[in-house]
């Protein structure tokens, strides 16, 4: 939230040489905010890659100063790939495709992260933020240790009967944080929800991934039964 205008922009043309250095699967174009033309920002939009202005919270916390210079969004040829520059943090790495291969998503994301890592080191000689006791270093503290979301977009029918607080209940208890598909403060709609890991200090990425698993194939189990009780 500190950050000033310069070191946004010192941020951002650090990350357009990193970019640059990506092979294979992992390389792909940077699209900056500042300039975007309407074409460009209308595909960001239908991919649901685009991040806006506008977040309550952010605002307050002085993180959309200056917006939207030294922003943008990298991606991959196939769009599995993505690095937010400069919106909360300074960066957000990105894996996603459609399916439910959790695995190629977590080995994509594993190996992204080193290839910006050891890219980033190259050009600047710099590393991640990486506290011994509190994990990476985030704006929100809610994000310190993995700072790792693991989620799935899944249809939940039965829930959406019994409502929210149903849902947001069960979640709690298995360790998982229900969403809309429209972001954190998105608000829901349909019958579609984004499930992810609660927690992100005091566990393994392995083990956040697997709590998020287990949980949704649970959830998806009660679902279908919810269904059939209530003819769904």
């Amino acid at each position: 939230p500190g950050i000033t205008k310069e070191q946004r922009l010192g941020v951002e043309n650090l990350m357009k040489k990193a970019f640059a250095n990506l092979e294979g699967d992992l390389a792909g174009t940077y699209f900056p905010l500042t300039g975007m033309n309407e074409a460009v920002r209308q595909q960001l939009v239908d991919d649901h890659f685009l991040f806006v202005s506008g977040d309550p919270n952010l605002k307050v916390a002085g993180m959309e100063r200056d917006w939207p210079e030294g922003r943008g969004i990298f991606h991959n040829k196939d769009k599995t790939f993505l690095t937010w520059v400069n919106e909360e943090d300074q960066l957000r790495i990105i894996s996603m495709q459609k399916g439910g291969d959790v695995r190629a998503v977590f080995d994509r994301l594993a190996r992204g992260i080193k290839a910006v890592g050891d890219s980033v080191k190259a050009e600047s000689g710099s590393d991640f933020m990486l506290d011994p006791k509190y994990g990476y270093i985030h704006s929100c503290p809610t994000n310190l240790g993995t700072g790792m979301r693991a989620s799935v977009h899944i249809d939940l029918p039965g829930y959406t009967k019994l409502g929210a607080k149903v849902l947001s209940a069960r979640c709690e208890e298995l360790h998982l944080q229900p969403r809309g598909t429209r972001g954190e403060s998105g608000g829901q709609t349909g019958v579609t929800y984004d499930i992810s890991n609660k927690h992100r200090l005091g566990y393994s990425e392995v083990e956040l991934v697997q709590k998020m698993i287990d949980g949704v194939n649970m959830l998806y189990k009660e679902d279908v039964a919810l269904c059939q009780a209530h003819g769904i």
